[in-house]
């Protein structure tokens, strides 16, 4: 059911897509072509666009952990078909709207890269995502199911852990620590 739902709104989005396109043809607005809210002092290998989707694996997520140094970062993982993932992924964006000093970070895990680009652009995420479509990263975070959300301190530590859905309570406490 809901994913024919998504069918529909894809159909929808692609001929207010087409609608939306100026003299030159092409798109005015794009959910792809948003500017991704970055934290000051954010790594230069983070994607720029909110659906840049840069496919990764654990050591390349490492290494923009290790880039982020100085920065608190929030690592949410997701998947389109992942209902708990749709709950949570409002308050995430208002979150990373309201704290510009942290980085949030998505990683599209399991995911068809068509049902994660649909995803960003239904809920309007407004932070970066990266795309793991082996799970692998979930797998370097001692992790199993989804969603997961991951708070690393301005140092780099991982200060806490949430497996499962997230809520209010829990996102502000681990922020706090942060």
């Amino acid at each position: 059911m809901r994913a024919r739902a998504r069918s529909r709104a894809a159909v929808i989005a692609s001929i207010v897509l087409v609608a939306c396109t100026g003299d030159s043809g092409q798109p005015t607005v794009s959910a792809s072509s948003s500017p991704a809210l970055l934290a000051p002092g954010g790594a230069d290998s983070l994607p720029a666009t909110v659906a840049a989707l840069p496919t990764t694996d654990a050591a390349s997520f490492r290494s923009l952990l290790e880039e982020l140094r100085g920065t608190p970062v929030v690592v949410n993982l997701w998947a389109s078909w992942c209902e708990p993932c749709e709950r949570e992924m409002p308050m995430l964006s208002q979150a990373a709207r309201a704290h510009p000093d942290v980085q949030f970070l998505g990683v599209d895990t399991l995911d068809a890269r068509e049902g994660a680009e649909e995803f960003i652009a239904e809920y309007e995420v407004p932070f970066p995502s990266l795309f793991d479509p082996d799970g692998v990263i979930r797998t370097d975070l001692d992790s199993f199911g989804l969603p997961v959300t991951v708070f690393f301190d301005a140092d780099g530590s991982q200060v806490g852990k949430v497996d499962g859905e997230l809520d209010h309570a829990a996102l502000d406490e681990h922020l706090a620590t942060i």
